[in-house]
């Protein structure tokens, strides 16, 4: 009688047994990327940086992608052929079909242009399953707390499991295979390759800066430190107004990016508003005191310096920007390109691009060039 009514109390109005929800994952996601390296194994490219076996959800997928990625890191073609062997006596693939399995991967792939967002799906879904792990561990952890570990200890050790699931893409800290950071670097090498500076990460538009830093880099944590008054502010607002300026992004026939110059910047400060911030910019591109605009103590042509600024700013084709950039990032390799016009005899030079004017000046001594001016041909000699 008694188990009896455990039954039923467990059972739903409709007397069936509940549902379990099982872990989120997408097989098909799953197969459509793997089918995808294996007709192309340039699609590995696309995932390589941020995906791992063990994301996979059905265990015998990642250990595909495990061989495709040390097949192609040995410089050998990933395919259903090249891989047959390695899965002939392999029991995991034979409950989906054996060795067979990785030719009908390959036949249903129709396309690798979606191969990055397979990928990117399946990395969030290997997220999502970390963090109901981790869930669950802090329920159990709560439920079957020892006398020796605090409610405190407890919620700082869940934090520091959520830190690491969002910083490293695993609940777990600790050792890592160095092949994944690898191949992270030899993309940032080809990125430098391809971007117009040379640099591994975004410019700060500063070109000594530029050259110890190597450019800002997603992981650096740059701290300006120094007294009040120092141009703390002013040099962070002219890094990200450079950065910003610079930014485009060269893509394929197939929209996948191939190098991105720039960056997309948002500016947080606790100090200033919006409109502070962006008066600091408008004094830095007028070239008009800070303070002489918020009193607005300004002449005529001063006034009129900080419109053509505004609308510098707000109108720059980026193109243009672009090309400019471009120009002016060449000068640190070739000072004294073709067509540049010496304009006095302390070399300060004039370089054109369209309808802007490039203005700088050389010190053969201590290796430095150093822009004065970038304008529009009518306002350059002003």
């Amino acid at each position: 009688m008694a188990t009896g009514s455990v039954i039923n109390s467990i059972q739903e109005d409709d007397g069936q047994l509940p549902s379990y929800r099982t872990l989120p994952h997408n097989l098909e996601a799953e197969q459509a990327l793997l089918g995808a390296i294996l007709i192309n194994n340039e699609a590995l490219n696309q995932v390589a940086a941020f995906l791992e076996p063990a994301q996979f959800y059905l265990p015998v997928h990642g250990r595909i992608f495990e061989a495709v990625l040390k097949m192609i890191e040995r410089g050998q073609i990933a395919s259903p052929v090249t891989l047959k062997h390695y899965f002939d006596n392999d029991d995991s693939l034979s409950d989906v079909g054996g060795a067979q399995y990785l030719a009908r991967l390959a036949g249903s792939a129709v396309t690798i242009i979606n191969a990055e967002h397979y990928g990117r799906a399946i990395y969030d879904l290997a997220m999502r399953r970390e963090l109901i792990g981790i869930g669950e561990d802090m329920v159990n952890e709560a439920y079957d707390a020892s006398l020796d570990e605090s409610a405190t200890a407890q919620i700082e050790n869940s934090e520091q499991k959520l830190f690491s699931l969002a910083e490293d893409g695993g609940a777990e800290g600790g050792f890592r295979p160095f092949d994944g950071p690898l191949r992270i670097a030899l993309d940032m090498i080809t990125q430098a390759c391809k971007r117009d500076g040379h640099l591994s990460g975004t410019t700060t538009g500063f070109f000594d800066m530029d050259k110890l830093l190597g450019g800002l880099h997603a992981s650096d944590l740059i701290i300006l430190a120094g007294r009040p008054g120092m141009g703390k502010t002013a040099l962070a607002t002219n890094i990200a107004f450079n950065a910003a300026r610079a930014f485009k992004q060269e893509k394929d026939a197939q929209g996948n990016i191939l190098a991105e110059h720039g960056a997309k910047v948002g500016f947080f400060s606790l100090e200033m508003s919006s409109e502070q911030l962006a008066t600091r910019i408008l004094a830095e591109r007028a070239e008009i005191s800070s303070e002489k605009l918020r009193r607005g103590e300004l002449s005529d042509s001063e006034f009129s310096k900080v419109v053509r600024a505004s609308q510098e700013i707000e109108s720059l084709p980026k193109t243009d920007r672009r090309r400019v950039l471009t120009r002016v990032i060449a000068l640190a390799d070739q000072p004294r390109p073709p067509g540049c016009v010496k304009l006095s005899a302390d070399e300060k030079y004039r370089i054109r691009q369209g309808r802007y004017r490039i203005l700088y000046s050389i010190e053969d001594r201590d290796l430095l060039v150093q822009v004065v001016k970038v304008a529009h041909r009518r306002e350059a000699y002003r």
